[in-house]
């Protein structure tokens, strides 16, 4: 009896704890399951603030957030196991798909997100204040740029006065032919074209919608979302807040950047606008071929005020701290005092040496190319030259700046990239046509259009 008592005993205190141990192990691995972490974006350029939501982790411990391997950000879960923290994307992370992995210290619970690391060049002057400078570029230098070779290149049959803009892995450009055109980044093979029957200027690329002159299309498939009849233009659109800024040959417009609905429109006489505008502060600068840079509302499109250069404005203005800063026919540079018009100082290229290339600005100089065949870099607080590098001709290209390079085409043919500290040339290539078409510096990658009909991609 006592045998069998005890091993009725022991038999029972198997069954007693067995279940207790049979809870305990689905419970991690519950909790192992529901572990996560959200990141918001999950794609942008070196520096971005990315916030970091987790679930599923420890009651009230510290989690350590690593991007790769770097340690990027720590945070203090909730009770319930969830963190939210913020975390900087390193200056030095490189184009292409990175990790981010939350620990949690006392759990050792983890989860990882994809991070992609982009530095597209979304419009022509690169931002909505005309910049013409990217400075989250971080894989070309002084050091490497003279490496570059030829990546690719496609013949859309037509010459390209277009400069393209490089957004998600595709490059949007215009050709003479009336046509604008999505390649794919990598290889250059074509996504799709669409047929405008007017002059096509350089497109802008904002929330999956590419606009171009009077035109809105999707970025995916090219297919037609609106247009705005009769809007025939060289001007590159801005978009900020909904709305499409763009000049034409018979005005300058504000459109709903969801139904292409005009909004207001400004018209100073019979003059074109082929600048292109900078929106900044709620203003629109623009030049104009009455010779005038106008300041005007955004909201309204009344005139702030306006400045009379001595010639047509085809340069498009860059607007950098407070300063307007645009080039005219006239032969000369201006610096302008944004919220006045009164003027900073101005820079002459040379008698019947017009400048319709566009500024770009970094670092406090100016970058600007001139039909005196040069590219010049000019103090931005007081507009004395710093050094200029001659081309072969002249030049309408509006330089591309990142990382310490200038990048510019000229009619000679070539597309150059210049020290900008001391302008000595660090690589040109030629191609087979003239190269008004402005440089766009994304990814670790060079694209240009020439007027051999050839679109470009130069990497190391």
């Amino acid at each position: 009896m006592k045998r069998s008592f005890l091993i009725r005993a022991a038999t029972a205190m198997a069954v007693a704890v067995c279940p207790a141990a049979a809870m305990t192990i689905p419970a991690v691995s519950a909790a192992a399951t529901t572990t996560a972490i959200t990141l918001k974006p999950a794609a942008g350029p070196p520096t971005t603030t990315v916030t970091v939501d987790g679930t599923g982790f420890g009651p009230a411990e510290t989690v350590t957030v690593d991007f790769d391997t770097t340690p990027a950000a720590t945070a203090t879960t909730s009770a319930a196991g969830s963190f939210t923290a913020p975390l900087k994307v390193p200056a030095a992370a490189l184009p292409g798909q990175h990790t981010v992995t939350a620990t949690g210290q006392a759990s050792s619970l983890s989860a990882n997100a994809p991070f992609l690391v982009r530095t597209n060049w979304p419009k022509f002057r690169f931002n909505n204040g005309n910049s013409g400078f990217n400075r989250y570029e971080n894989v070309l230098s002084p050091a490497t740029v003279g490496g570059l070779t030829k990546a690719w290149s496609h013949s859309l049959r037509n010459r390209i006065f277009s400069s393209p803009a490089v957004v998600g892995g595709v490059i949007y450009v215009g050709s003479s032919a009336r046509r604008l055109y999505a390649l794919k980044a990598s290889t250059g093979a074509m996504l799709w074209s669409y047929f405008t029957g007017a002059d096509v200027s350089s497109p802008a690329v904002a929330n999956g919608v590419v606009y171009e002159g009077g035109y809105a299309l999707n970025a995916s498939t090219g297919a037609m979302l609106w247009n705005f009849p009769g809007a025939d233009t060289q001007s590159t659109p801005a978009v900020v807040n909904g709305v499409v800024y763009m000049g034409s040959y018979n005005g300058f417009y504000a459109l709903n950047a969801a139904t292409g609905a005009q909004l207001w429109s400004y018209q100073p006489g019979d003059f074109s606008f082929d600048s292109s505008p900078a929106v900044v502060n709620g203003v629109v600068y623009v030049g104009c071929a009455d010779g005038k840079v106008y300041a005007l509302n955004a909201a309204t499109g009344a005139k702030l005020w306006s400045y009379q250069t001595g010639d047509v404005v085809y340069s498009s203005p860059a607007v950098v701290n407070g300063v307007v800063y645009v080039g005219s026919s006239d032969s000369n540079v201006y610096a302008l005092n944004a919220a006045t018009g009164a003027k900073l100082w101005s820079y002459a290229t040379g008698n019947l040496n017009e400048v319709s290339s566009s500024p770009a600005v970094a670092n406090g100089v100016v970058y600007v190319g001139s039909y005196s065949d040069d590219v010049y870099a000019l103090n931005a607080a007081t507009g004395a030259k710093l050094w200029s590098y001659a081309t072969g001709e002249r030049i309408s290209s509006s330089p591309a700046v990142a990382n310490g390079v200038v990048y510019v085409g000229s009619y000679d043919h070539k597309v150059y990239a210049l020290n900008a500290a001391t302008g000595a040339k660090l690589w040109s290539y030629a191609t087979g046509g003239d190269v008004p078409s402005s440089p766009a510096v994304a990814n670790g990658a060079v694209y240009v259009g020439s007027e051999d009909a050839n679109l470009y991609k130069f990497h190391l």
